[in-house]
């Protein structure tokens, strides 16, 4: 009779023993697939955190206050640049100026020439007149060497006066050409730096609408990603639950094995048994359950990572594409036209250094012409002094000085309109310098700085360009990593496929063994009371306690049950009330 009791109860602790190792396989896969689950989740997370460090600081670089000041200096160098016609039209119109003002005083000079001409003769005729009288030899010859030096500084000035209007006429040929050349180029030229401006600030804004959108779907993504985290939790839940299971199988041997099992005959040992079979597969059924819906919610975020992920690659492909051919296009059509920009800078340099040349050669022939005036004053006022004094010692002669008397009156009438040319041509000196200073304007040195501009702009938009370039290529990388880890999630992750089958698989062992009738141990409440109690308190969750009060009914000297928490409404409760 004792084999008989023995026999039944040594199988059922065999299959006791045998479904706890079944459910510790399935327990082990458990924390295995979570654990690796969430490292997975957590490898994704901290390249969305990259993908997102990307896009701001393609958001950053899109932002740059530098680089619409760029921009604001290429359209200012543009708007420089379509003023050039307008400044060398008015250039031409000074140099025209200055020319008409050199002829004006070029016929004065001729005047004086003339004047000059005229003296010398007068000298001469007074030198042969004077040939028989002793002391106007030496007279004559002295009035007529400082003709000859009046002569050389009037030729003077009219060399000077003709250097300038070669001068004038080269510039004023060379203006010409270049202001046609202007009309010509200048208006293409600065529309295609404008159109080029506005194209590269439109794809910049482009770009910023698109790594806005990106960063929305990343950031949608490590929501989902977050959430995802948090609902894993199922699996520690499962993992808690499947130990709870085993925890009870191992409480009843070690029931049976002591004091209060060995008073149990046979019988009531089978029914024990019989309740906790059932109360087990209970809690496995619920924990199936409960598995199957949590573990699908996961399964179907991160199925959803796909189709966000393939807009992201969309986008960032698109970004990538318009900062690649487009945004080389845009850089090299700019560099084109600041190329011809540049031809047109480098004449605006030559025509201002030779307009600069012009006023300075005016200026200095000015002052030249006026030193020379001076000097010509003071050959006027040397002749008319001795033709004065000739005049006086002709007197003193009588008849003998008469005739020299005569012509040294016409010296000293011809020596004064020498003052007139000279008041003409230096009230005419301020003209021809207000006229050279408006050749070369306060805006010479703007040609140079107008090349520097241009250099700079593009200079600062191509470095822009290659922060951009760079920015987007880690973004394409981050891009594309982020792609690979939500691949490798969604196998990783997809936890229905084996694992939810060896859970259902135990459930479905463990109804199998307790069959479909529950057996009545209400005789045994007080025996079994400790056994309750053991197994009541390794549950941590409502679900557990509600299951096993179910099953095993509350004896009076049970522990009380906590108070049941208000029924869940949605997921996030039960996940709340499982975790007490």
């Amino acid at each position: 009779m004792a084999h008989a009791l023995v026999s039944p109860n040594a199988a059922a602790y065999t299959s006791g023993r045998d479904i706890s190792q079944t459910l510790e396989s399935a327990r082990g896969q458990v924390e295995e697939r979570f654990l690796e689950g969430g490292t997975v989740l957590l490898s994704v997370m901290d390249v969305l955190n990259r993908l997102l460090n990307s896009l701001e600081s393609v958001t950053t670089t899109l932002d740059n206050k530098d680089a619409s000041d760029t921009s604001a200096d290429l359209r200012a160098t543009v708007e420089s640049l379509t003023a050039l016609p307008v400044t060398e039209e008015n250039r031409q119109q000074a140099l025209v100026s200055l020319a008409h003002t050199g002829r004006e005083l070029r016929k004065h000079v001729s005047d004086m020439q003339e004047t000059m001409r005229y003296l010398r003769t007068f000298a001469v005729t007074v030198k042969i007149t004077g040939a028989g009288l002793a002391e106007f030899a030496g007279f004559a010859q002295e009035i007529l060497e400082r003709i000859y030096s009046g002569t050389d500084e009037v030729n003077r000035f009219a060399t000077h006066l003709d250097s300038l209007d070669k001068e004038v006429k080269l510039a004023t040929s060379f203006g010409a050409s270049v202001s046609k050349g202007y009309a010509d180029t200048v208006p293409a030229v600065a529309g295609a730096l404008r159109d080029d401006a506005a194209k590269i600030a439109q794809h910049r804004k482009d770009l910023g609408v698109i790594a806005r959108e990106v960063g929305a779907i990343a950031r949608a993504v490590q929501g989902k990603v977050a959430s995802t985290l948090s609902a894993l939790q199922i699996g520690d839940i499962t993992r808690q639950r499947i130990e709870h299971v085993q925890a009870t199988f191992s409480l009843l041997e070690d029931f049976f094995a002591g004091e209060d099992g060995a008073r149990l005959d046979a019988g009531a040992r089978q029914r024990l048994q019989n309740v906790i079979h059932h109360l087990t597969a209970a809690q496995m059924s619920d924990m199936c359950a409960n598995f199957q819906r949590d573990s699908e919610n996961v399964v179907k975020t991160i199925a959803s990572f796909d189709h966000d992920m393939r807009e992201i690659l969309m986008l960032r492909d698109q970004m990538s594409g318009q900062s690649g051919e487009a945004g080389g296009n845009f850089m090299r059509a700019l560099e084109s036209s600041v190329s011809a920009a540049h031809e047109i800078v480098k004449q605006v340099d030559t025509a201002s250094r030779q307009a600069d040349q012009v006023s300075q050669s005016t200026i200095g022939t000015a002052a030249k012409l006026s030193e020379a005036i001076g000097n010509i004053r003071a050959v006027k006022t040397d002749i008319h002094y001795m033709a004065l004094n000739t005049n006086l010692r002709c007197s003193r002669l009588g008849e003998e000085g008469k005739s020299i008397n005569v012509v040294t009156a016409e010296l000293r009438i011809f020596a004064g309109k020498l003052d007139d040319s000279a008041d003409a041509i230096v009230n005419g000196l301020p003209a021809l310098e207000a006229a050279a200073g408006r050749v070369a304007p306060a805006t010479h040195a703007g040609a140079g700085s107008l090349g520097e501009s241009l250099t700079s702009a593009v200079g600062n938009i191509r470095s822009a360009a290659n922060v951009m370039e760079n920015e987007l290529k880690v973004l394409a990388e981050n891009g594309r990593e982020v792609a690979t880890k939500i691949s490798l999630l969604i196998g990783k992750l997809d936890f229905q496929h084996d694992l939810g089958e060896v859970l259902a698989g135990c459930a479905d062992l463990l109804e199998g063994v307790a069959g479909t009738e529950v057996a009545d141990i209400s005789d045994l409440t007080e025996t079994i009371a400790p056994l309750d109690r053991k197994i009541f308190k390794h549950y941590t969750m409502v679900q557990e306690r509600n299951i096993h009060r179910r099953i095993i009914p509350a004896s009076e000297d049970s522990t009380p049950a906590p108070a049941e928490t208000a029924k869940a409404e949605n997921d996030e409760d039960l996940f709340a009330d499982a975790l007490f």
